[in-house]
C-alpha cells in the first residue's frame, strides 16, 4: 500500500519558502479546514514542464477572486515557485497541486481579518486519476444521486474546495457499488460531468459535450475541443438528457489527472472501447500533444 501523503520526503513550497515535506503543516483551527474556504489547482508536468501552466495559474487567481481571497503573491511568483519545486523534487512527469486557503487568524464565517496562505506540492506516483488498466479497458459509471447545483447557489467557475464535497460523495457512491466513477447530472436533470472530469460523447463524426453553465469549464476540456476540431470532427456543445446517452457510440472523460479516459459503460449502457475506437485514438493524440508542446 502506498505511503500516506503526510509521511513522504521532499519539499513543499509554502508561503514563499521551501519547507521539508513532513514539516509543511497548518493549525487544526483554520477557516480553510472548517469552512472549506480554499481554492486549488490540479496540474500535470511532462518532461519537467507543466502543461498549460499559465492558464492554471490564471484560473487559480480567478478562483480566489471569485470567493473573495486576495493571493499575497503575483502570478509570476507562483509560476516560478512551481517550476523550482519540480526541479527541487527532481521530477520529470508529475502532478502539481497549488492550494490557497484562509488560515487561523480568524474563525467563524466572517473573513474580514483572515490571513491567506499558499502552498504548492508535487508528487510523481499519481500518473492518472484512474489506474492504467481501467483507462485502457474503459471506465464504468453509474448516475450519482447528487447533482450539480444551480449557478446562483455555488461558485461553479471557481475551482473551490467547498463544492467538491458533492464530487466526493458521488465518487464514494459509485465505488461502493463497484463502479469506477459517477455520472453527475445538473440541477435541471441534464448530463453535467464525471466527479472530477468533463464528459464527451461520440456518434459518427459528431462529438458532443455538455454546456459548462453550472460546472467548471476544464482546461483539458478546452484543449480537447480544440484537438477534435483540428482533426475534423464536428464539435457540438449542447444540453444532453440522460435519456439521450444511449444514442452515442462512444464516450470519454477529460481532465488534468484523467487526461482522456474512455468510458465502457454508464449504468446499463455500453460504449465502444479498444484499440480501434475513436476514444483510443484521441487518447494517443492527447499524449502526443502534451509532449509536443514542451
Amino acid at each position: 500500500m502506498a505511503e500516506g501523503f503526510d509521511k513522504r520526503d521532499g519539499w513543499i513550497w509554502m508561503d514563499g519558502s521551501f519547507i521539508p515535506w513532513k514539516e509543511a503543516n497548518t493549525h487544526i483551527v483554520t477557516q480553510g479546514l472548517h469552512y472549506a474556504s480554499a481554492v486549488f489547482e490540479g496540474e500535470r508536468a511532462y518532461k519537467g514542464k507543466i502543461f498549460k501552466s499559465k492558464e492554471h495559474t490564471k484560473r487559480l487567481f480567478r478562483s480566489a477572486q471569485i470567493i473573495g481571497i486576495k493571493i499575497p503573491f503575483s502570478e509570476e511568483e507562483i509560476e516560478n515557485a512551481k517550476s523550482e519545486l519540480i526541479k527541487k523534487m527532481n521530477f520529470n512527469n508529475c502532478y502539481v497541486r497549488p492550494v490557497v486557503w484562509r488560515g487561523s487568524k480568524q474563525m467563524g464565517l466572517s473573513t474580514n481579518n483572515a490571513d491567506i496562505h499558499v502552498a504548492i506540492a508535487a508528487w510523481d506516483d499519481w500518473h492518472s486519476y484512474f489506474n492504467e488498466e481501467d483507462r485502457l479497458k474503459g471506465l464504468s459509471l453509474i448516475t450519482s444521486p447528487w447533482k450539480r447545483p444551480a449557478p446562483d447557489t455555488a461558485p461553479f467557475e471557481a475551482k473551490a474546495s467547498g463544492p467538491y464535497i458533492i464530487c466526493t460523495m458521488s465518487k464514494q457512491f459509485a465505488e461502493e457499488k463497484g463502479y469506477n466513477d459517477a455520472l453527475m447530472l445538473d440541477y435541471r436533470g441534464y448530463v453535467a460531468e464525471g466527479t472530477g472530469a468533463n464528459i464527451f460523447f461520440i456518434k459518427n463524426n459528431d462529438i458532443c459535450t455538455p454546456i459548462p453553465d453550472c460546472f467548471l469549464n476544464g482546461i483539458t476540456r478546452q484543449t480537447v475541443i480544440e484537438l477534435v476540431k483540428n482533426k475534423g470532427f464536428n464539435l457540438i456543445e449542447k444540453h444532453i438528457l440522460p435519456s439521450e446517452i444511449d444514442k452515442f457510440d462512444e464516450a470519454f472523460l477529460t481532465g488534468t489527472a484523467a487526461e482522456i479516459t474512455p468510458i465502457k459503460s454508464i449504468n446499463n449502457i455500453s460504449y465502444n472501447v479498444g484499440n480501434n475506437s475513436i476514444g483510443y485514438e484521441l487518447m494517443n493524440d492527447f499524449t502526443e500533444l502534451v509532449n509536443s508542446t514542451l
